[in-house]
């Protein structure tokens, strides 16, 4: 667990000293030495974080030459504000349950049926199919309010959730544990609507992401007690050895 998780605060951070210019665009990275002492972890917890950072466009590595911080960052977060994922959980929280209950005054039966297919999808084994339904099943919900300054917001809300590299990662850490659970709080939401109950739709959402910050902290919790004993190991291994 501490490896696998790990990695994501790791890159976390490294995307933050480069957004704040500690790592200029265009330059090598420190090696995965010295960045592992930097952050006291292992080598392993740093390779996994570059290979993460690769992946949505902020460094690029060069075998046999260096690991480089793109010259044009290509994860598309121009606009978007430095957010934390409980602060972007909480505005979906607020913006989203409203917009549930507006959508369950006025849900047509034909949104209810692509809000059950989506539902299904949301339980598929890949990851990639889940996600997307996921998106697709509170997009439609949000377009169902008539609401457009609702669709806006919810839309940047997921540009937040999916560009931002912290809340990304983060989003990544909990949405594939507790599947049958959160499976079962979308249920709620689809049977409010289904019976055009604003109210009952409203709380279903607020449940849904109420739930979402628990897993986070829990997430958030268990990481810092990981860094604690990976600093801890990483000293252990530095200084006993050296005093053998």
């Amino acid at each position: 667990m501490s490896e696998k998780r790990l990695y994501h605060s790791v890159a976390a951070e490294i995307a933050s000293l480069i957004a704040e210019g500690a790592f200029p665009k265009g330059t090598r990275l420190p090696g995965e030495r010295e960045l592992a002492q930097r952050f006291g972890v292992s080598r392993v917890t740093i390779r996994e974080a570059e290979i993460a950072l690769q992946a949505v466009g902020r460094i690029e590595i060069k075998t046999g030459s260096g690991v480089y911080v793109c010259a044009e960052q290509s994860h598309n977060q121009a606009g978007l504000p430095k957010v934390s994922a409980f602060e972007v959980t909480e505005a979906r929280l607020l913006i989203e349950s409203e917009g549930a209950a507006l959508a369950a005054k006025v849900i047509s039966d034909e949104t209810l049926d692509k809000l059950e297919a989506l539902s299904g999808q949301m339980a598929n084994s890949d990851k990639q199919v889940s996600t997307a339904a996921d998106k697709a099943f509170h997009a439609t919900i949000a377009n169902a309010s008539g609401n457009a300054a609702i669709v806006h917001i919810i839309e940047t809300l997921w540009r937040m959730r999916e560009e931002v590299p912290d809340v990304k990662y983060m989003y990544e850490s909990i949405c594939y544990e507790d599947a049958h659970l959160r499976a079962n709080e979308h249920q709620d939401i689809l049977d409010a609507l289904k019976a055009h109950d604003p109210a009952g739709a409203r709380e279903a959402m607020r449940r849904h992401f109420r739930h979402l910050m628990t897993e986070m902290l829990d997430v958030s919790e268990r990481r810092a007690l990981d860094e604690i004993e990976q600093r801890i190991s990483v000293s252990r291994e530095r200084f006993l050895s050296s005093a053998a």
